[in-house]
Formats: C-alpha cells, structure tokens, sequence
C-alpha cells in the first residue's frame, strides 16, 4: 500500500503549563475527504497550525508522500502544497478581489509589469469554477461573509494545492453557496487532492467524508470510515457522555406580549409588511433562507437601518428606534451573528467585553470603579458557565462557544425585555451549542422574550416555541415549535408543503 499524502504522528504541542496536543496520529490519502472533528478546544486548530506550518509541534513527526519534514513554515507548507481555507476570512478588505488572489497566488518582484488583464481573467475564472457570481474588480470590503469566503476557496484553487484544509467552510454559506462548496470538494478528491474538513454539522460529514477522526481534549480518540459510526457514536466520541437533549423543552406557558409588529419595513433593507407578537417568556424563531430578510429585520429592531413604515410596540409603548442607543435605552439588546466583527472585541479582558454596554451605569461619575465591573463580569462567568482564566483574559483567549457566551452576557447585562440572538451556535461544537440552549431556555423561563434567528433548520424547529418563516423581505407564515421540517421549507421556498 502506498505512503499517505500526509502523516502526523505522534505530534505534541504544549502552550506554557497548558499541553494542546498530547500524541495525535492522523493521515491523510490522496483522492480522500478526512472529515476532523471535536469540541471547541479539542486541539483541531492546533493540529491544523501545525500542518500549515504556523505553529512547531513540540514532539512527534509529519511526512509528505512517505518523506519525513522538518521546521515546517507557513512558506514551506505553501510549497508543497498545502493549502488553509479558515473559517474567518484572511483578505485585505481595501483591495479588489482580483488584487487578493494575486498576493496569495504571484510570485512577486518588484521591477515585475503587472498584467492586470490576465490577473481579472485568471480571478474570473477562479470564481466561475466554483459558481461565484463576483466581479474580480469588486472591493472585498463590499463583500458579504459568505462572498469573502468564496474568495478564501477561490484562492485554495489557484494555487494548485495537492492537500487543502478546509475549517468551517459552510459557516456563513447559503444553501445554494453550499452545494456549490460540496461540488467543488466532490472535484478535488475526483483530482486526487486530499482534503481535511473541520465541521461542527455532523450531516455535511455523512454527505462528503470517507473518513472521519474525532479529538478530544488533545488527543484522537477514534478514527472510523464513515458508514462505520452514526451522528450519536460521533457525539459520545467528541463529548465523551451522551448529549441527550440539545434542544430542552419548554417548561411554563408564554406571558402577555413584549413585542408588536404591525406592518413593519425599512426600504432601503428591502424588509416590507412585517407583523407579529413576541411574548414574555416565549422564543420565536424566526427562519428562512439566507436573504428572506431575518437579519434585516434585527437591524431594524435594533435602530440600525431604522423602520419607514409600520408600528413597533415595547411593552405597551409604541417606539421610534432611530439607533441603537434608543434600543437599547429601551429594553432591546442584539447579539449578532458575527461574534468576530460585531461580538467579542478579541484583544480587550473578558470583564471589558461583558461591561462595554453598561458603562453609563456601572461608572455613573468619572471614575472608574474597576471592582465593580470585575465583580459583574465574575456574576456572568459563573452564571453561564463561561470557561476561561479569568475576568482579565482576553476575550481572543477563548474558544467560540465561550466567546458567544461572552457576546450574550454583555447585553443580559443591559437587563433587556427583548433579546435578539443572530445564529447564536454558528461555528461552536455540540457541547457548547447545548450549554448555549439551556441558557436561552431558562432565560426565557425568567421571563425574557427572545427572538432567535438561524439558518440551522433543526435549531429554529428545535427551539422555537412558534416559528416565523421569512422570505423576500417579509413573513410568509407562523408555525407552531416542532413543526415538520417539511413544512418550513417549503414556507421558506413559498411551496405547498
């Protein structure tokens, strides 16, 4: 039988007292999807820095194609082949598509003539064979998250990669942007190329892996072909117990409304006719295809892109929400769907983030009373169980599903009447998105109104008390929680179920 395309073995990585990766074997063949997975903080990025050369392992040995390599870099790795799509997208945000497929994929000199005609062809080209509706001379700063990570793929393709790792590629994808994302996953193995795809949706990894390797807490606990091991043998693997319930049940009926809509719209989100009641202690779901208008419709609620049409009512008083100072002057508080960008600030402590929001009331002079925000911010990691160092960590230090939690409690420490959540598990593991649904679900108990927006079909089903289906900017229908998946699709598709 012939070498592997790639294999670690052995490979120990420690970070000061902290050991990441403690002895993981794992291989690669050529023509192979290898499907990784593991909790958040199991080692997979770890892993994955060392295979792209940005991290030394501390121990053990990687070979390419049975040839044993040493003092790997970022550099290297690229010169044999190795290939990253992560999960955030590494672009430079003033410059035209075009432009960024050239720095990853010329080779530069500075007395060289640029060709910008075979740089638009070449960008051109790149884009259609992935089916990306982009114009190579588009400023990446235009683009959205799903169109930027297009790009990320574009540019893997270019470089004519033997093996390519793939994290979370379908994190921020539509439904139509994933198919053509699996099709083209389906043409590298066709072509011999071996790829390592990281994801937390366990349905993606019976549809395009042939193998699959589960870490937990720094080692391969298991490597299985993927018709061997089912969705509940991969979760006892990555979590080590039985996730028994991810979506807990409703245990007291919904209150009086919170929240009215009637006839709501902003033209200039492309949101129209929108009209609906949240009550005390309920979750709406609010589901659709990516575009239906969902997150549009935060960001009115929210005084983002402010409503020209219809009546907002709060808890009785009708509202004209001009920012988000009025929203959440007046009960509202938004955690949107890029923790990244618009979440957890990464470089600032932990009790920073959860403070950032209350400083007018938590410092109500000119001094800074820093007990007192490290005192609240303590109530909060202990309240939601956030794992981390401390209330001075920074908030880059943690891993997704904590970081998400950290984005949650700054607005719970608004004390809101309505708490809008924008794909509130997107890129966290199966533990964490469990701990995430209890803390919604008893928040809701306490008497919080909650609106929860997701692309994730089963999670809107799941825990949505009533779920409202989106499309085209408006609300198709309301369904009750539960509802066949069936059926919301097809409200989603405006079909007959």
């Amino acid at each position: 039988m012939s070498s592997p395309l790639l294999a670690l073995r052995q490979i120990v990585k420690n970070y000061g007292g902290v050991r990441a990766l403690r002895g993981v074997d794992f291989d690669l063949r050529a023509g192979e999807v290898h499907a990784l997975l593991g909790e958040n903080g199991a080692g997979k990025s770890t892993l994955i820095k060392i295979v792209t050369g940005a991290h030394a392992p501390d121990g053990g040995t990687i070979s390419l194609a049975g040839q044993p390599v040493a003092d790997l870099t970022p550099a290297s790795a690229r010169a044999l082949g190795i290939a990253c799509i992560y999960q955030q997208p590494a672009l430079f945000p003033d410059l035209t598509v075009a432009e960024n497929l050239a720095l990853r994929l010329d080779a530069t000199s500075a007395h060289a003539r640029v060709d910008w005609t075979a740089r638009r062809a070449r960008a051109t080209a790149l884009l259609d064979r992935i089916g990306a509706a982009i114009a190579p001379d588009t400023e990446v700063c235009t683009l959205s998250m799903p169109e930027q990570q297009l790009v990320e793929i574009a540019c893997a393709l270019g470089s004519g990669a033997r093996i390519v790792i793939m994290d979370e590629p379908t994190a921020s994808l539509t439904q139509k942007e994933q198919h053509l994302l699996y099709a083209v996953v389906r043409d590298l193995r066709k072509n011999g190329v071996g790829v390592i795809y990281i994801s937390h949706r366990l349905e993606e990894i019976s549809a395009l892996a042939d193998r699959v390797t589960v870490l937990r807490d720094g080692q391969s606990v298991g490597t299985h072909a993927v018709g061997d091991i089912n969705e509940a043998g991969l979760i006892r693997l990555m979590v080590g117990r039985e996730v028994a319930q991810i979506y807990p049940a409703a245990e007291s009926a919904p209150g009086a409304p919170v929240l009215s809509l009637r006839g709501v719209g902003c033209t200039a989100s492309g949101v129209h006719d929108v009209s609906f009641d949240v009550r005390a202690g309920e979750i709406f779901g609010l589901g659709g295809l990516v575009g239906a208008g969902r997150t549009e419709l935060a960001r009115i609620l929210f005084g983002l892109t402010p409503a020209d049409s219809g009546q907002i009512t709060l808890a009785g008083e009708t509202l004209l929400l001009r920012s988000p100072q009025d929203a959440v002057a007046h009960g509202i508080a938004y955690v949107p769907e890029d923790r990244r960008r618009h979440g957890v600030v990464l470089e600032l402590p932990i009790a920073q983030n959860i403070t950032m929001a209350v400083h007018r009331r938590l410092f109500p002079t000119t001094w800074l009373r820093f007990g007192a925000e490290r005192a609240l911010a303590l109530d909060y990691i202990r309240d939601l169980a956030v794992k981390c160092a401390g209330p001075d960590a920074p908030g880059g230090s943690l891993s997704g599903g904590n970081q998400q939690k950290i984005a949650l409690a700054r607005w719970l420490a608004t004390r809101p009447k309505l708490l809008i959540l924008d794909e509130p598990t997107q890129g966290v593991d199966i533990g964490a998105k469990s701990e995430i649904h209890k803390i919604i679900r008893r928040l809701a108990q306490e008497g919080l109104a909650v609106i929860l927006i997701s692309s994730d079909l089963p999670e809107v089903i799941g825990m949505g008390d009533r779920i409202g289906v989106m499309a085209h900017g408006t609300l198709r229908t309301i369904l009750p929680g539960g509802s066949d998946p069936h059926t919301v699709m097809a409200a989603a598709l405006g079909t007959a179920a």
